[in-house]
């Protein structure tokens, strides 16, 4: 079987390739309810922000976003993070990174704002060195994404990296909502 393609064949390929693949669609009514965000607790300090409530950002999307500077997986989900606080603040979303240390060097304020400025971290960042509100979310993973509706319920949960799309599409479903 001879598979040589033409010359219109090989650029009709290289433009289907080339095109943007279209955005996963998510209904926001049909996605999960896990019940209201907890407050952020026990923050030892704020950064690239006055300290934040889940009060205070009703009416809004948000992200919690645990992570850890010295967390190779959050490192690599961080870029995502930072281009969805770039390109979705200015429509109603609100992230907040809450960086919950795992070994001793990442509790210094002094090292976590290194970090922020090495990853290019300009979202508000909670520090949360005693894990109260790491505890309070029940979470167990670093990194962790919860989405927050703007009624302040807790619809999407993603633990570690990947699934980058359908969380964008979760943002994109939740901020048509409100």
């Amino acid at each position: 079987m001879n598979l040589r393609l033409s010359r219109r064949h090989l650029l009709a390929l290289a433009a289907a390739a080339a095109a943007p693949t279209a955005h996963a669609q998510v209904n926001a009514a049909a996605l999960p309810d896990f019940g209201a965000a907890p407050e952020f607790t026990g923050i030892e300090r704020w950064m690239n922000s006055d300290a934040l409530t889940m009060s205070g950002l009703r009416g809004r999307v948000v992200m919690v976003d645990f992570w850890t500077f010295a967390c190779i997986n959050c490192q690599r989900t961080l870029p995502h993070v930072n281009r969805w606080a770039e390109a979705y603040t200015p429509q109603g979303l609100t992230i907040v990174g809450v960086h919950t240390p795992e070994f001793p060097f990442e509790r210094s304020a002094d090292n976590v704002a290194a970090a922020m400025k090495r990853l290019g971290v300009r979202h508000p960042v909670a520090q949360d060195n005693r894990y109260a509100t790491w505890k309070a979310y029940a979470n167990q993973y670093w990194p962790a994404t919860y989405l927050i509706d703007a009624k302040g319920r807790i619809r999407y949960k993603h633990f570690g990296e990947g699934e980058y799309e359908r969380t964008e599409a979760v943002i994109r479903a939740l901020l048509a909502q409100r």
